[in-house]
């Protein structure tokens, strides 16, 4: 399309990160004539990064190399000066290890002008690596083409805090100011978007995938946002998240400041509250005094439009002064959320977090519907030679289990790399009034899944036609989550390790044959002498 010729410049930013900063900038390179000039600002990476950009500037007159002699610490320098050297129209932002779809651009471009619009915006896809498992970021966002006339009127633009997925007007980010926060300021991409937000421009949404961002959990350096182990993190995700809500209040925008405390209820909270129990205790009591301090500033109206689970983390946080109940904390913050017992009432009868909270009143529970209630189910895993079976109980809430009437489970194992479903399996719920709760038991041939992770997925199926999707908790003690290596007619022998994710929920580690028992010894040897 001649329309399109020569009109974006491509920002990469990298330090130390001489494995995957080629292959960025050759994926920018490759979306074709629309990109004018790709621009690779190296932050003082000491590993030759710089002489390699150097290397491949000589070959791609498009390319050129900023080299700051000292790093910056963080994200938001390099990328400010990559923003004022761009020479095109439009401007978008790539990281080193990172890379941009074929066909990004002229997705995006096409949309920004087509309707004229500041800021065109598309697809993000979390790849993975090494198992290149894909989950699209935000997708509720990218459904269908859509032209946002003003970002107030669409405020879950706010919980698309990347900055990556997006293509800005060069003169409209110049005009109004909008720059990154400098040096080592984590989670600068948050500042960023709520500035442009706040500028209230017409915003294009493409359903596209334009952005592939890559997840290796196993790298020597984590990135940022992956780097979750020490307290320093999490300030500085509240102050970016203090700072977008001052930035949109102070820009009269008050249904997206609103929307960044929603954001933070729903994703930031719920996150790091699955992950306390991994942390010390140290970390925990710091957090928890960290965390209420910023809830404080919350009021009430902040709370109520943001979804139940991280509503009752918070309430649970400001209720109490020091950390409590962190197991079954990660339970209501995992996605699908599962409320465990106990269940208490207060005076007048109203469900309450607990008999020592009674202040955290938990009556959206008598009122949500059922396939949004909390339900609570738990999973014994039991691998035997004669034949395994999977045990699970769901427990009564509030009554509202009754009403609906529990009839049936069906019970998926979906691997964890691909998203395939290696067999489905169906069981009666039976009931046993005597616990409050109705019990299955479902036999398995754990042979026929193969090898790899693989996650355990529910739906219950209630006598009133209504169903839930959830996950189930994984019961511990008395040797329920220890490795077994079984006989199996499939493969010989088959190694199986039930486990439980940082949510709580169950899995299952299969390593069929002699070759998957020998394979483990020499992960678990290595992880040792590690």
């Amino acid at each position: 399309m001649a329309l399109q010729q020569a009109q974006v410049s491509v920002v990469v930013i990298g330090y130390d990160d001489a494995a995957h900063v080629a292959d960025a900038v050759r994926s920018a390179l490759a979306q074709g004539p629309a990109v004018r000039e790709v621009i690779a600002v190296d932050d003082g990476s000491a590993d030759g990064s710089g002489d390699l950009l150097e290397r491949l500037a000589e070959e791609e007159p498009r390319l050129k190399v900023i080299r700051r002699h000292t790093n910056s610490g963080g994200c938001g320098t390099p990328r400010n000066a990559g923003l004022d050297a761009a020479t095109s129209p439009y401007v978008m932002f790539l990281d080193s290890d990172d890379a941009l779809p074929p066909g990004a651009v002229d997705a995006l471009l096409g949309a920004a002008l087509e309707h004229d619009a500041p800021v065109a915006s598309g697809l993000c896809v979390r790849r993975e690596l090494p198992s290149d498992r894909e989950t699209p970021w935000q997708p509720e966002l990218y459904a269908r083409r859509t032209l946002v006339a003003h970002p107030s009127r669409h405020v879950r633009l706010v919980h698309d805090t990347l900055c990556v997925n997006k293509l800005y007007r060069t003169a409209f980010l110049r005009e109004r100011s909008i720059r990154f926060p400098e040096g080592r300021f984590p989670y600068e991409d948050f500042v960023f978007v709520a500035r442009v937000l706040a500028a209230g421009p017409r915003v294009a949404l493409v359903p596209a995938p334009v952005y592939v961002w890559h997840v290796r959990r196993s790298a020597a350096r984590l990135s940022i946002s992956l780097d979750r182990s020490g307290i320093t993190n999490w300030r500085a995700r509240i102050e970016a998240d203090r700072l977008s809500y001052d930035i949109l209040l102070g820009a009269g925008e008050k249904l997206l400041a609103r929307a960044t405390r929603t954001r933070f209820l729903d994703h930031s909270l719920r996150m790091y509250a699955r992950e306390l129990d991994l942390r010390g205790a140290e970390y925990r009591h710091e957090w928890w005094a960290v965390t209420r301090a910023y809830l404080a500033t919350f009021d009430e109206g902040d709370f109520t439009p943001a979804p139940a689970p991280g509503r009752v983390v918070a309430r649970v946080i400001l209720a109490a002064e020091e950390p409590r109940d962190l197991a079954r904390l990660k339970e209501i913050a995992a996605r699908p959320a599962r409320l465990n017992p106990p269940y208490a009432r207060g005076g007048d009868g109203t469900p309450v977090w607990s008999a020592d909270l009674p202040q955290v009143e938990l009556e959206h529970l008598l009122v949500r519907p059922v396939h949004l209630l909390p339900a609570a189910v738990d999973a014994e895993l039991r691998p035997r030679a004669r034949g395994t079976v999977l045990r699970l109980r769901l427990h009564e809430l509030y009554g509202r289990m009754a009403e609906a009437g529990p009839e049936a489970v069906q019970v998926d194992f979906t691997e964890r790399d691909c998203g395939r479903v290696g067999f489905t399996r169906a069981a009666a719920l039976v009931a046993e009034p005597e616990f409050d709760s109705w019990t299955a038991e479902v036999p398995l041939d754990l042979g026929g899944l193969g090898s790899g992770t693989w996650d355990l997925r529910l739906r219950l199926r209630f006598t009133d036609g209504t169903s839930r999707e959830t996950t189930a908790h994984a019961v511990a003690g008395a040797g329920l989550l220890r490795r077994s290596a079984l006989p199996s007619t499939r493969h010989g022998v088959l190694l199986v390790q039930p486990y439980a994710t940082h949510a709580g929920a169950l899995a299952v580690r299969l390593a069929p044959g002699w070759r998957g028992l020998t394979d483990v010894a020499r992960r678990r040897l290595k992880r040792l002498l590690h």
